[in-house]
């Protein structure tokens, strides 16, 4: 396990800058914008922060990426392994991640004993096990939100409908859910963890979200003018006390700088008109199944446009996740070409107007460039943050977690998305094959129909106002500093 790296030599005259750890769970789309929430707080608001993280269950490569990209204003941690090889093999994501932070606590607990003067605690928001750790050290907890504040109401409806509750009981959400911004779910669109109240994972999500309510307060990766209506309810929450504050600081996305500019697929983009092509990608982690991934080829073919489209590995199992663990359970992965899983004669039809890459792409480029001018994405909340950083609307196609909720405030409340029709039914949330008739008319919508028309001008709006947010008077940067302030008030108290 790593130490901190002090400095020793600051002049005993000067202020102390507040020492912050800041803690992130297990996955590269949970440390990105950790990441950026500490290279911010170092270089704009007077901060120390050290970020820590666990030994990754799925790609140690992507989390040495990450913190070797950061500046030395910020230093880092590991926390030693403890690989959770004794669940059961159905334990699920969240119960996974849940139990490795359990079992780290310890080791945590003794690094930041090492730290004082500890300041205060940033524990993502899987890890909030972690915040009585911080109350047995006397500074306040703060969960990083790495997703919309309309995931955290989620939890925090939960939390508020078992005020009162018998010990054990658990209650079941509401069917619809009515969130902020005039959002309503139907339970099939509700993270999977929340639809079943019987379930051992709902248990565990309610203990978290009382956990929650012990937090100073919360960093969530939005900003003011994207969740307006969330922001709002949140602050009533605080004001009655009820839920702690949420402050939005986001949004966190990646510079292209860092990402590789030397890619065929950059160079293609570069010979195609200006907003004719439709970027289709899931993420580091979605995967479609077999089927799926050959009727999407289908409707991209049908719908006549020009499109780039990230190929992964298809699911031979029926999971829309693979959190690591496709190359060690199933052989087809090993040594495949994704391609090769493409329609017979699809990459020699579409030649010319489509281009098909195996595995990944440079996505932070690819949304800002000046081709580009819709998203197939999974909705993800940092592929989210990224499209609306370039102005670009989507196709929502949520896969996992709480991608199925954030599809409906991006297309409902937000206004910068469309779902394939057939997403008003249940089946296809929980996993039916959308139709290339679907696809191809979602694509036509976006690309050229009033809804498109509507979609591309409010994303153009919110592009705008997000690139304003770190502004001196920018809604983030303002909120930011409210919580750094708190800090460098607690650190000059204790100097």
């Amino acid at each position: 396990m790593e130490t901190f790296t002090a400095d020793d030599q600051r002049d005993a005259d000067a202020p102390r800058p507040p020492r912050v750890v800041l803690l992130a769970s297990p996955g590269a789309g949970h440390l990105i914008p950790l990441a950026e929430l500490a290279r911010r707080l170092a270089d704009h608001h007077g901060v120390a922060p050290t970020l820590v993280t666990f030994a990754d269950l799925d790609n140690p490569d992507a989390r040495s990426a990450v913190l070797s990209s950061l500046p030395a204003s910020v230093a880092t941690a590991t926390l030693p392994a403890v690989p959770p090889d004794d669940l059961p093999a159905d334990a699920g994501l969240e119960r996974t991640l849940f139990e490795v932070v359990h079992r780290s606590l310890p080791s945590l607990r003794a690094l930041l004993r090492s730290a004082a003067p500890l300041t205060a605690l940033v524990p993502d928001f899987f890890c909030a096990a972690a915040l009585p750790v911080a109350a047995e050290l006397g500074v306040p907890g703060y969960v990083f939100v790495p997703t919309s504040l309309a995931a955290l109401s989620v939890m925090r409806r939960t939390v508020e409908l078992h005020d009162g509750a018998a010990a054990g009981e658990q209650r079941a959400l509401p069917d619809p859910l009515e969130l902020p911004g005039g959002v309503s779910l139907r339970n099939a669109e509700v993270p999977r963890g929340f639809r079943e109240s019987t379930a051992p994972v709902y248990g565990q999500l309610l203990a978290t979200g009382r956990l929650y309510r012990r937090a100073a307060g919360f960093l969530a990766n939005t900003f003011y003018e994207l969740e307006p209506a969330a922001v709002e309810e949140f602050k009533k929450a605080a004001e009655r006390g009820t839920f702690p504050p949420a402050y939005p600081v986001g949004p966190f996305v990646r510079a292209s700088s860092d990402e590789a500019d030397e890619s065929a697929c950059l160079q293609w983009l570069d010979l195609q008109p200006a907003g004719s092509v439709v970027f289709v990608s899931f993420g580091s982690a979605g995967v479609l199944s077999v089927e799926q991934t050959r009727e999407l080829a289908a409707g991209l073919e049908m719908s006549g446009y020009r499109f780039l489209w990230v190929v992964r590995m298809p699911s031979f199992n029926g999971e829309s996740f693979d959190f690591g663990k496709g190359a060690e359970e199933d052989d087809h992965r090993v040594h495949d070409d994704p391609l090769a899983w493409l329609p017979d004669g699809f990459l020699e039809r579409t030649s010319g107007r489509g281009l098909a890459v195996a595995a990944w792409a440079p996505q932070v480029r690819v949304l800002s460039h000046p081709a580009t001018a819709a998203f197939v994405s999974h909705c993800g909340w940092n592929s989210t943050l990224e499209s609306v950083a370039a102005g670009v609307p989507m196709i929502a196609w949520p896969l996992h977690a709480e991608q199925s909720l954030n599809a409906v405030v991006l297309e409902e409340s937000v206004g910068v998305a469309v779902r394939p029709r057939s997403w008003e039914e249940d089946d296809v949330v929980g996993g039916a094959v959308v139709t290339r008739e679907e696809i191809a008319a979602a694509v036509k919508e976006v690309m050229e129909g009033e809804k498109g028309r509507g979609m591309r001008r409010r994303a153009r709006e919110l592009q705008q106002a997000g690139s304003q947010v770190w502004s001196p008077e920018g809604s983030s940067r303002r909120a930011l500093e409210e919580v750094a302030g708190k800090w460098k008030a607690t650190a000059t108290a204790h100097k």
